[in-house]
């Protein structure tokens, strides 16, 4: 890549979710790479690349979100970037999970994109180059097992995104998502370090992907940083698969 391509969101302003850790932190440090200024809020902002600005921030938390988004307008003048990273996972089946947990997922993987979202548009409206970017999953289309109320809160998120990419074309604003596999994050980590055998389950996670292994935090950033880039002005309402061909390959199995 050009050196000119590696700068395509210079004078651009960023906003990433969740952007202490995992995919969160690589979105942040690809966009900063990119040219970007990027305000990234967290519930916990230490471990925020100092390069960008960090903000503490509850995607639950309707009046967080908003003082977040206008302290980053503040600071920048402008918004022309949001990527919806923020979210929290859940394991089990349809009868595994209380009704709080379903409702703590959604409030989270779902309801904290319609915040973000929300509170950014009106500046998302001055830009001209305005992208939303929605982080959801492999498991929003394929049948993942003991993944019913994760699955459930990614395929929400999977329709939002069709649904404002229909709503706000015409105003400018692009939004799309990404649909990560199995990637190579804390909370995939914990899940491991929790299994009764963390090699063999680590292994299992390795060969559901046709790829043969987790995808990386960093393959998933740069797919976003494509879907946010003016690069990908003819890109609307797409949910790009970054998952070794989990969603669509039926590879035979090795001997």
């Amino acid at each position: 890549m050009s050196a000119q391509g590696t700068r395509e969101l210079d004078g651009l302003v960023a906003l990433v979710t969740g952007g202490a850790s995992g995919i969160g932190a690589a979105v942040v440090e690809v966009l900063l790479e990119r040219g970007a200024q990027v305000a990234a809020l967290d519930l916990d902002p230490e471990g925020i690349n100092p390069k960008a600005l960090g903000i503490r921030a509850d995607v639950t938390d309707d009046a967080s979100i908003r003082a977040a988004v206008e302290q980053a307008v503040a600071d920048f003048g402008r918004l022309d970037i949001v990527v919806n990273n923020a979210g929290i996972g859940a394991q089990g089946t349809v009868e595994d999970n209380p009704d709080e947990q379903w409702h703590a997922v959604f409030d989270v993987n779902v309801l904290g994109a319609v915040r973000v979202s929300r509170a950014a548009l009106p500046h998302l409206r001055r830009s001209p180059a305005a992208a939303v970017v929605n982080v959801a999953s492999v498991a929003a289309t394929t049948g993942i097992q003991q993944r019913a109320l994760y699955s459930a809160s990614k395929g929400a998120v999977q329709s939002l995104t069709q649904a404002m990419a229909a709503d706000h074309l015409r105003e400018g604003i692009r939004v799309n998502c990404v649909n990560p596999g199995t990637a190579a994050t804390p909370w995939v980590q914990r899940l491991l370090d929790s299994a009764d055998d963390p090699e063999a389950e680590r292994a299992a996670l390795d060969a559901r992907q046709p790829h043969g292994r987790l995808v990386s935090a960093d393959e998933v950033a740069l797919a976003v940083a494509y879907l946010a880039s003016p690069s990908s002005g003819s890109t609307a309402g797409v949910a790009l698969a970054v998952d070794g061909g989990m969603a669509t390959l039926r590879l035979r199995p090795t001997e």
